[in-house]
Order: C-alpha cells, then structure tokens, then sequence
C-alpha cells in the first residue's frame, strides 16, 4: 500500500525527492503545461522513472504577489479545483498503482476527495488554518499530513516582501510547533513539517530560515524543503528568471538535505534525485 511504502520512505536514512505536479494555467514556474489529463499523466510517469518518491499535486496555484511574479494566483473554487485534479489522479493511479500521491490543497472537501482516489498524503500549505475539517480527514483516512507555514486566512495575500518578522526563525518554530500539537490532539498519526519558503516572508526571511534550518529538527517530525526555482534563489543568483535557477535550486535543496531537510520537493526530478544520492553517499556511506 502507498501509505505503507510511504512510512518506510520516512524511516529510511536517505533524503526523498517529491516532484511538483501543477494542474494550473497560473502556477509560477510550470502554469499551464499540465492542465491536460494525459499531459499530466505522462510527466507523473517521467518523473517516477527518474526516481520522484511522491508527486505532489496541485489543482489551486498559490503563487505569491511580489515583484518578480506580478499578481498573485487566482482562487477559484473547490469545485474547479477537483474538475482538475481528480481526473489526475484517477489516471496516475490507474497506469501507477503503487504510486505515492500527496495532494496539494488547503481545502478539506478536496483533500476528502483526493485521498477516496487513492492519495496517500495531505498537502497543507495553510499548516491547517485554512479549514478547520483538515485534520478531521487527516486522522479519518489515517494518512500522514504536511504542514506549511505561510498560506491561509492568518496571512493576506499582499506582496511577499512587505511581510516582517521580529525573528523569523523562532516566530515559525513556534507558529509550526503549536499546529503540530493541535494536529496531534486531532488524532493526526503521522505530522509532517515546512517553514515555507518563500510564502509570506521576504527573500532575507527565506535566507535567514534556510541558514538556521537545522533549528527545524528541534520540532521532532520530518521537514519537508520547496525551494525549488523560487524568487529567492533567483535573487541569490543575481535577479535571474526562473527558468536559470536550476543549479541554484540544486545548491540549496543539498543544503537542505545537510541540515535536517527529509524531503526535497522540487520541479526538476532527475537532477535533485542525482544531488540527493551524491549528498546521500557522502552523509551515511562508510
């Protein structure tokens, strides 16, 4: 069963790769590409052949307001976002039936509905904030949930440099570390953690949160790191697009990966998979 492999993943020592699956017009970096069914088939497929642990999809896309991106996404309905993701899903599983799927969405009707198709793992960009049945369906169908910092009803949806923190790091720590306790109480199983970079902090509050990651570990449950093709590693390189962060992705998710990170998510699969296992070898081969 997926949620067996799954919590196998978890307690092994190697760091896991989850590639991103965006079913939008309007995600930052990919919006677009896989609104079609089997379009988006085809590159769960590829990126399983090169080596993803989990795809993670998404059918709301939550790009940020901000210089680099203009406005940010559109929110549509929970029955838009099921008219994207469910037929997804439903074909993913049909050709990988031992697939691991985590869905991507801050609303519980549509988490309920995914996790009926066969996904294994919830998603929640809001840390569980944005609907108050999310670890209600987490604890129903026993299934792990992640929970991220920066995206639902405590935060507007304002430019994400005008966000500030008196200290970013242990405002998170603390923020992630009491939606761990609520989700535990719940009768959520299996919780997992992601400072969210990038959502609702600037790009020296993502710099500060990536240098102390290694804090994160203190929270006792696995940490999940998306950096990947963010504004702020475009920044770091020189205000460059985000078509040329690859190899400044790269850099960070092995930075992640030293300092507490058990899931890399990410839109290049194949290279982040070779960074983990050179990363890997390094850390825990004799």
């Amino acid at each position: 069963m997926p949620n067996e492999q799954f919590l196998h993943l978890l307690a092994s020592s190697r760091t896991l790769v989850m590639g991103v699956l965006n079913v939008t017009p309007d995600s930052f970096s990919d919006g677009g590409q896989y609104l079609d069914t089997t379009v988006a088939t085809t590159r769960a497929s590829q990126m399983m052949a090169q080596g993803a642990d989990i795809i993670d999809i998404g059918g709301q896309s939550t790009r940020p307001a901000g210089n680099s991106y203009g406005a940010g996404a559109e929110t549509i309905t929970a029955e838009e976002e099921l008219a994207r993701i469910i037929p997804v899903i439903t074909a993913i599983i049909k050709e990988h039936p031992e697939a691991i799927i985590s869905i991507d969405t801050f609303r519980a009707e549509v988490a309920e509905q995914a996790l009926s198709c066969g996904v294994s793992i919830i998603n929640d960009v809001s840390g569980g904030t944005a609907d108050a049945n999310m670890f209600e369906v987490a604890r129903k169908h026993d299934v792990p949930i992640i929970l991220m910092h920066g995206y639902g009803p405590q935060f507007e949806r304002t430019s994400i440099d005008d966000y500030h923190y008196d200290d970013v790091v242990n405002n998170i720590f603390t923020w992630l570390r009491k939606r761990i306790e609520l989700a535990r109480e719940a009768g959520v199983s299996v919780v997992l953690a992601d400072i969210g970079f990038g959502f609702a902090k600037g790009a020296e509050d993502n710099v500060s949160l990536l240098k102390h990651h290694r804090r994160f570990e203190k929270l006792g449950v696995p940490m999940v790191l998306g950096i990947s093709r963010k504004s702020t590693i475009g920044k770091m390189l020189g205000e460059v697009p985000t078509a040329e962060r690859l190899s400044g992705s790269l850099a960070g998710a092995v930075w992640g990966a030293l300092n507490g990170a058990k899931i890399i998510r990410t839109h290049d699969v194949k290279e982040t998979v070779d960074a983990m296992k050179v990363t890997d070898f390094l850390l825990f081969k004799n």
